[in-house]
């Protein structure tokens, strides 16, 4: 942990309530404590050099929201107004006048100390980012994103131009595993946005019930289990970079809320009043044709425009040439290492293997292949079997029906296709080399009779 003297708690007294309490609550924190009395003679607080500002103003109320503008302090300092009036009109203006929070005393000490605490850890983790700023910058640049193939090169040399502009909204698009969350953090660990937090959420991943008050936060009581107040992913970000993986599967009544946020920089939690002024970049991320999902009414045209300002569409591994053979080498020195197995060479018949197979898992499918390989090899070797080796079909896909009409083989074969895609019909219609609508056509039974003027 970092030493105590890193952070100091600024109090500015408008009032000399409760000032017994900050020393004692400076100590319970560990952090420096310096008070300012507002005297017209003293000079400004030392608001820059604050790590949390704590205005105490109690009785003096109407004050604050003259005051705040005041003190200059920096975006990424919270300040924090003290109070002896317990009123959601007074708390709503306050923070509507840049406060990050208002508690009135005495009934709100433990909030209070709550709120503080986080306030401190988030600043000892954010002079934490600031010193390891480079490293990360270093860890996470477009360096460590392997490949050599023109159809790479070309998004990588347009992801280049957005880096030094850290407000630009990005919309990376590609098959699943290409590597979208990679370029994301590239993006971020290489711009002016570096030292502040990078968020990622799965939009996929969490129930739409829960995805709001992820987003946004929630206060105390906005439901029946919000037992304590919690910033949303949108306040943990604040000054660094948003990443919404599989954006395409927000909910309508989120991709509303998303766009308003978006467009007035601005979030309120659930059960809240007033709204937050965010610093956010949003990069979002989708393997589905989002034009074709706001045609179907899916996804919210408006919200397509203020994502799609800038796309990177990464290529997906098939159409990358010698960037599989690339990648192989570098899992193999990353798992032999990590392992500590030798590492092996990849013959003829391996480097043949690889780039005959057409990787419909991309780069994740790769990984988890030569990982696999290098484990169940005999040390020091590739097995060719290992690396190409695949999961068995489903028990209940059986053969399929012969002899039969033409239209029960295709529907067998398109829905034995379907149970090995586990009921993705897009990935089910990539593998058959055919459209969505013809795969549809062909699980109803129609066949022969609509192929022709169909060319896929």
């Amino acid at each position: 942990m970092t030493a105590p003297g890193d952070v100091t708690l600024l109090v500015v007294r408008l009032s000399d309530s409760f000032s017994d309490f900050w020393a004692a609550l400076a100590r319970e924190l560990g952090v420096a404590l310096v008070t300012w009395g507002g005297a017209p003679a003293e000079p400004g607080p030392p608001a820059a050099h604050a790590g949390v500002v704590l205005v105490a103003a109690g009785g003096h109320e109407p004050e604050v929201a003259a005051l705040l503008p005041q003190l200059a302090v920096p975006r990424d300092v919270p300040v924090i107004v003290v109070g002896s009036a317990a009123s959601h009109r007074l708390a709503a203006h306050i923070v509507a006048a840049g406060a990050a929070d208002y508690f009135a005393l005495p009934d709100d000490r433990d909030g209070l100390r709550d709120a503080l605490a986080a306030a401190v850890q988030r600043r000892r983790a954010s002079l934490g980012r600031a010193a390891l700023a480079q490293l990360e910058a270093q860890a996470h640049a477009f360096r460590d994103i392997v490949g050599e193939s023109p159809a790479l090169k070309a998004v990588l040399e347009r992801a280049a131009r957005v880096v030094p502009h850290g407000d630009a909204t990005i919309l990376i698009t590609g098959e699943t595993g290409t590597g979208k969350e990679l370029l994301a953090r590239a993006l971020h660990y290489g711009g002016p946005r570096a030292a502040a937090p990078f968020v990622e959420l799965n939009c996929a991943a969490i129930p739409a019930a829960l995805l709001e008050s992820e987003l946004f936060g929630h206060e105390r009581g906005a439901f029946t289990d919000a037992k304590t107040a919690k910033p949303g992913l949108f306040e943990v970000a604040q000054g660094g970079t948003m990443f919404l993986d599989e954006v395409d599967h927000l909910a309508p009544e989120l991709q509303s809320k998303l766009l308003r946020a978006l467009d007035q920089k601005s979030v309120r939690r659930l059960g809240a009043t007033a709204t937050r002024t965010i610093d956010v970049r949003i990069v979002a991320a989708t393997n589905t044709d989002l034009p074709a999902a706001v045609h179907a009414s899916r996804f919210r045209e408006d919200l397509f425009y203020r994502l799609n300002v800038i796309t990177l569409e990464l290529p997906p591994l098939r159409q990358r040439g010698d960037d599989v053979i690339l990648l192989a080498e570098f899992f193999l020195r990353k798992f032999g290492a990590h392992y500590k197995l030798p590492q092996p060479n990849l013959t003829p018949e391996v480097r043949g293997a690889l780039l005959a197979h057409a990787w419909p898992g991309n780069i994740r499918e790769l990984r988890n292949a030569i990982e696999r390989a290098v484990l169940l090899s005999a040390p020091g070797t590739i097995a060719v079997a290992e690396l190409t080796r695949r999961p068995a079909p489903p028990a209940s896909a059986g053969p399929l029906p012969f002899p039969a009409p033409l239209a029960e083989i295709q529907r067998a074969a398109a829905r034995a296709m379907l149970d090995t895609a586990k009921g993705n019909r897009s990935e089910a219609a990539r593998r058959l080399g055919i459209s969505r609508s013809r795969l549809q056509r062909l699980l109803e039974g129609q066949a022969a009779d609509d192929e022709e003027g169909d060319p896929n």
